[in-house]
């Protein structure tokens, strides 16, 4: 995800912004086999794809605080709490 990220920095040169990267990626990055089955109907396939590719692009938007070693911390901290 961060190499997304990256390349989406040079999106002036390649015009790769994090939604054009996000349509891209999303199907591989969060492939579902519900849409692959024949029962998906055309457009009900597209708004799937479509939500994959808005999480995509939030993720790689603020990708330096989901995976963030300090987050990290924080979430395996309070784990442990709950437990």
């Amino acid at each position: 995800m961060r190499h997304l990220a990256r390349l989406a920095d040079y999106c002036s040169i390649t015009n790769m912004h994090t939604k054009n990267l996000a349509i891209v990626w999303a199907p591989n990055l969060l492939r579902s086999k519900q849409i692959e089955s024949a029962c998906f109907s055309g457009t009900a396939a597209f708004m799937e794809v479509r939500i994959q590719s808005v999480v995509v692009e939030f993720i790689l938007n603020h990708v330096d605080v989901l995976f963030s070693s300090k987050l990290s911390s924080v979430i395996r901290d309070g784990a442990g709490e709950h437990l």
